[in-house]
């Protein structure tokens, strides 16, 4: 019987020899990592940094002097490769449409490495009304549920709107609302 757990394939068969240690980074490489990542992803050029970074932990440096990161950051930034207002943008926009809340899109953003400013600026521009209403349609909530909840369920409803990055003000008047068509003419007031 052979022993197949530890098998790194996948056809769950033992390499008869090691993997072959990855040599470490130089200016070339770490460049071409660079490049690489932001092709693929769309990033911050703060998530390109930390992406450089842990890089240069898993592999080491072999170039003369410290590594390039933040300079790699910025020529990235001047050729328009990273662009942290577009990422804030998209991000913003697609956080909102799933229902999170302008104080949850600062988070996320924030954890993306947007500036304070860019950020605060980014957050100033999502709906919060459409924003919780798309939240309350998805989860099915306040004037959206098929049925009234209970007031456990409700108490628990309303935190989740409130977790979700929405405002108590708005969220009570979302509770408050006997219909979604009341809401909506609620947030004409």
């Amino acid at each position: 019987m052979t022993d197949t757990s530890a098998s790194s394939s996948p056809a769950g068969r033992r390499r008869p020899w090691p993997r072959k240690p990855r040599p470490p980074y130089d200016a070339e490489t770490l460049r071409a990592a660079a490049l690489r990542y932001v092709e693929r992803y769309a990033t911050t050029r703060a998530k390109l940094i930390r992406f450089l970074e842990r890089k240069l932990r898993e592999r080491g440096w072999a170039g003369e002097g410290a590594p390039p990161t933040e300079a790699l950051a910025d020529r990235f930034a001047e050729l328009g490769y990273v662009n942290d207002r577009l990422f804030g943008e998209a991000r913003a926009r697609s956080l909102a449409a799933r229902g999170y809340g302008p104080a949850r899109v600062g988070l996320a953003l924030g954890q993306a490495g947007v500036d304070a400013d860019l950020r605060q600026d980014i957050v100033g521009d999502v709906e919060a009304h459409a924003a919780l209403t798309a939240f309350a349609r998805r989860k099915r909530i306040g004037p959206f549920a098929a049925e009234p909840a209970d007031r456990d369920a409700r108490r628990k409803q309303f935190a989740a709107c409130l977790r979700a990055g929405h405002g108590y003000d708005l969220v009570k008047k979302l509770f408050d609302a006997e219909t979604a068509e009341a809401f909506a003419e609620a947030q004409m007031e």
